[in-house]
């Protein structure tokens, strides 16, 4: 798969929630979450999708109640269509 054009990323970004570009090479959003627990819920919830998908988000668990999620397709270099869809799969759970 290859990797988006600017543009491109540009033009899929505006049709999620929350999420930014981080250092050109992924997009990350930060959940902030009721408590721990929901915070391992929402993680839980992720890594369903991720799996379903077969592509696999970096996924920190941090301060008691934020979630950060990082997409990118470390074998593309890059960002992909694959990066997107999951994301938008994830928007749907928030």
């Amino acid at each position: 798969m290859a990797p988006l054009e600017h543009q491109e990323i540009e033009q899929r970004l505006a049709h999620l929630d929350g999420w930014r570009v981080q250092d050109g090479s992924a997009i990350e959003r930060e959940f902030e979450l009721p408590d721990f627990a929901a915070g391992l819920r929402l993680i839980e919830r992720v890594g369903a999708l991720a799996e379903a998908a077969n592509h696999h988000p970096d996924i920190l668990l941090h301060g008691w109640n934020k979630v950060r999620l990082t997409l990118s397709t470390h074998s593309a270099g890059g960002l992909t269509e694959a990066d997107f869809r999951l994301a938008g799969e994830i928007d749907e759970l928030s």
